[in-house]
């Protein structure tokens, strides 16, 4: 089996997150191999940008998922083990890669209906929960430094 180390970004603008439908018309996040010996947030955010054209900045570590499927490519056993980060977009303006044919930001109950796997719906409840949590914190120093 081959064991691939990824990095994914749950993506957020406002209420709404990033969705990608892959080409087993799968609801997805933003995900992908982490290349040579790049750090998980980097190649994360660089995920985030190649497959869907939004410039995003990490906010907190979301946590790790993994799981196996049969590579069509390469007909074997793959095993993606990923590190996950809330990360908050500059906008909302997709250009999606070739290999995704829809996507966007959803809103969350909507996104949490769609995303296909359990693991990612789990995954966008903790993360959002995080990035509002880190929000009001934000919110609450800016408004005791005036």
């Amino acid at each position: 089996m081959i064991v691939r180390r990824c990095a994914g970004g749950v993506v957020f603008y406002a209420n709404k997150v990033l969705l990608l439908k892959n080409d087993r018309g799968e609801w997805t996040l933003p995900k992908g191999k982490i290349n040579g010996g790049g750090l998980p947030y980097e190649s994360a955010v660089e995920r985030v940008k190649h497959e869907t054209g939004i410039a995003a900045f990490m906010v907190d570590v979301a946590g790790d998922t993994m799981y196996e499927f049969f590579s069509r490519s390469r007909q074997r056993e793959v095993c993606n083990a990923i590190m996950w980060y809330v990360m908050e977009a500059e906008d909302t303006k997709c250009v999606l890669a070739p290999e995704f044919s829809e996507g966007g930001f959803y809103k969350l109950k909507d996104a949490l209906e769609m995303i296909t796997h359990h693991k990612e719906k789990a995954l966008v409840e903790i993360s959002y929960k995080k990035y509002k949590d880190l929000k009001r914190l934000v919110s609450e120093k800016e408004n005791i430094a005036y």
